[in-house]
């Protein structure tokens, strides 16, 4: 049974109502405490009949267990961690999930779950943007990796709700700075040609990588997941079947495609294929000559003894290159983007391009790309007024 107490203060008249949520692991008895304050007007009768509601929902909440937010939030997230993440998410997910921590603890970590309200929430959200958060730039955080932070803080909240450990989730009416939409910096036709000519030059190893990077718009992951197996000569057809990937806790492992969707089959040029069979003629003489040195693998990129290769030598072999070829460096990352543009200039419809770059919906692909279909669009309806004449009059000849 809730007991009440009758507080007056300078700021006007409220009550605690306590109520026990039952005993601790050691046996010590729990009790919950709110406070509950009359809206101005309200007649004593009005006011007993009230507090009277509030005591017995109060008790209710406790006894059903829906009031135990004496947990704090590092305590939680932690358990989340372990409970959900590690279970649930990908292990790049969790990987990227756990950068988040330092930041959020710092904020949040020592306050209690049942304390945390929107607005304390909202306040570490316009925190991030302040000048001098990010230690890189000396600005604040970009909107996109603020989402992220936000995301971790309602995840972890949201399982509390989940668990009956708090009744609402504070950050479902946070506020967050708008999205910067920016144009993609990818590589003209003509920086693309001159890129292939470069790699004419390259080690063959590298070669077969780019010219799959922009021939058929792969993440890295999923290229350096190819093997032998996947390559379908007679067809020129090549499977995406898995990811390789690396944490900093697992190294270098191989997880199944980032969506069901990823998981494809995709026919390429067989300027493509050529390229491969030239690489694969040059890995199996370098395999005899390594003998047992060669780690067995069916791996496409591999290191220089067949094991698997980490995420960063091509990204770090690219940057080199570009810089002593004198191209401009813009990731790997570029080349996927660069071959959607290519397709949708082509005039590629949005769901085949989506089921060429592994997308899970179309609509992912007509939102990354709007700009580019916009424009595309635009160059398709002017076609139609370069043959037809509206408004104007035709003259015979």
């Amino acid at each position: 049974m809730a007991t009440i107490t009758e507080r007056k203060r300078k700021d006007g008249l409220s009550y605690l109502i306590r109520s026990s949520c039952g005993y601790t692991s050691d046996g010590r008895q729990r009790v919950e405490s709110k406070t509950w304050k009359p809206s101005p007007g309200m007649t004593p009768r009005q006011i007993e009949k009230e507090l009277k509601r509030q005591a017995t929902l109060f008790d209710e909440q406790c006894a059903t267990g829906a009031i135990s937010g004496n947990v704090k939030f590092q305590t939680l997230a932690e358990q989340w961690f372990k409970e959900y993440a590690q279970i649930n998410l990908r292990p790049r997910t969790v990987d990227r999930l756990h950068q988040h921590q330092a930041r959020t603890y710092a904020a949040l970590g020592h306050l209690r779950l049942d304390k945390i309200t929107t607005r304390a929430v909202q306040s570490f959200i316009n925190n991030l943007s302040e000048e001098g958060i990010n230690k890189s730039t000396g600005g604040g955080l970009s909107p996109k990796t603020i989402r992220n932070y936000l995301s971790f803080v309602s995840d972890v909240m949201q399982y509390a709700v989940r668990m009956g450990m708090i009744l609402s989730n504070p950050c479902s009416n946070v506020i967050l700075p708008p999205l910067k939409k920016k144009e993609k910096d990818i590589y003209t036709i003509e920086e693309t040609q001159a890129f292939l000519d470069s790699l004419q030059a390259a080690p063959l190893k590298y070669k077969a990588f780019f010219v799959l990077a922009i021939y058929g718009g792969l993440r890295r992951g999923e290229l350096l997941g190819l093997e032998w197996s996947d390559i379908e000569f007679g067809h020129q057809l090549i499977t995406i079947r898995r990811t390789s990937l690396y944490t900093k806790e697992k190294g270098i492992f191989t997880d199944t495609t980032k969506t069901e969707n990823s998981r494809r089959v995709m026919k390429l040029p067989s300027e493509v294929f050529e390229v491969l069979r030239q690489f694969r003629a040059e890995q199996r003489s370098e395999r005899l000559q390594l003998g047992d040195q060669w780690q067995q693998s069916d791996r496409i990129f591999v290191t220089w003894n067949g094991s698997p290769m980490h995420p960063n030598t091509t990204y770090q072999w690219l940057k080199r290159f570009c810089e002593s070829t004198g191209q401009r460096f813009l990731g790997i990352h570029q080349f996927r983007h660069l071959n959607a543009t290519l397709l949708i200039g082509a005039g590629v419809d949005a769901k085949t391009v989506s089921a060429s770059l592994g997308h899970t919906q179309v609509s992912t692909t007509l939102n990354i790309y709007a700009h580019t279909f916009a424009q595309s669009q635009a160059r398709a309806s002017q076609a139609v007024a370069d043959v037809l004449a509206l408004g104007k009059k035709r003259h015979a000849t």
